[in-house]
């Protein structure tokens, strides 16, 4: 088993994925011998080529025992599944969305298989995935499946805060009806027990938020936190974790630095813009609870500036840095 190899998924060939990736090997802001890019050599020779980046491709079409990565060379298992007069940079396409989905799916079972470490996915486009005739939203619940993992959680780890959402890829109006003292509880303990294994914090401390203003104003706003959240912490503290809330977000986050590792967020957004103010372009995307390690960069396909040259690769390298920790906090 290659232990300290880090699989890294292009993403989606018509967004920002593979650009980044070229421009951070090419700078070596990634040890390229313990990485392995899992992608199409087309597609990436094309922004090598565009931008003039000192890169070499060091290209195979299988990855095991016997694959030879080179310490001064990207790395690249050739999929060789990208048709360039088919698919169009910055532009959603069926093409696209298959061939992100190709690299995710052999990703992870190079890592079930024990071929490798941990898997580093660059960003794909949902639209494109459904296309595709993937009924997945977003990365995190195609992974539970690829994994047969009913309980999982996606985190965001920034500067100083840590961020785990009870629901994801929804709709708002949705979001209540999935709000439950079981998910959050499951949250809590999906975080308290990543934050020893993953981040190797012996005591971790947690703050849960509430899902309605001033918490639900006892009842005025909304029950969610009386009948679900609050008694979902109560568990929480049973068990011996060290929880507290449920807090209004809005008086929360001023006062996580230094007092809270992880905040359990009820929704997207609630969780993402502060992580995204305070650390965007530096945030890493980490799947709890699955049997593999899987982090990612915190941003999307970013279409609008698809070979522009603004793409900046600092996610994607916290991202490998992040997934490399937790493989060593794991011994794996």
């Amino acid at each position: 088993m290659k232990k300290n190899v880090v699989c890294i998924t292009m993403g989606c060939p018509s967004g920002i994925g593979p650009e980044i990736i070229a421009k951070a090997a090419a700078q070596k802001k990634i040890n390229l011998a313990e990485t392995a890019v899992f992608g199409d050599y087309n597609i990436i020779n094309h922004y090598i080529n565009l931008y003039k980046l000192k890169l070499k491709i060091n290209r195979f079409y299988q990855f095991d025992d016997k694959t030879c990565l080179r310490p001064n060379e990207l790395n690249l298992l050739d999929f060789n599944n990208c048709d360039l007069s088919k698919i169009k940079f910055g532009k959603v396409s069926a093409e696209s969305g298959k061939a992100s989905l190709d690299y995710i799916v052999s990703a992870v079972d190079c890592v079930l298989n024990k071929n490798a470490g941990a898997v580093v996915t660059c960003p794909i486009n949902k639209d494109a995935l459904h296309k595709a005739g993937c009924p997945f939203p977003g990365h995190t619940e195609l992974l539970g499946f690829l994994t047969n993992t009913k309980n999982f959680g996606m985190m965001l780890a920034g500067k100083y805060l840590r961020v785990l959402l009870v629901t994801t890829h929804i709709g708002i109006k949705k979001i209540p009806e999935k709000i439950s003292k079981e998910s959050v509880l499951n949250s809590i303990m999906l975080a308290h027990n990543s934050l020893k294994s993953d981040f190797g914090i012996k005591k971790p401390r947690i703050a849960v938020l509430s899902l309605n203003p001033h918490c639900g104003e006892n009842g005025l706003f909304g029950y969610e936190e009386i009948k679900y959240i609050f008694p979902a912490v109560s568990e929480a503290v049973k068990k011996g974790v060290s929880a507290k809330g449920p807090f209004s977000s809005d008086t929360l986050f001023p006062k996580v630095k230094n007092n809270f590792d992880c905040v359990v967020c009820m929704y997207h957004d609630q969780g993402l813009i502060p992580l995204k103010l305070i650390s965007f372009g530096e945030g890493v995307n980490i799947t709890l609870g699955l049997p593999i390690i899987r982090t990612s960069v915190d941003h999307g396909t970013a279409y609008d500036i698809t070979g522009k040259n603004q793409a900046h690769f600092g996610s994607l390298v916290e991202a490998v840095n992040q997934a490399k920790i937790i493989c060593r906090n794991r011994k794996i």
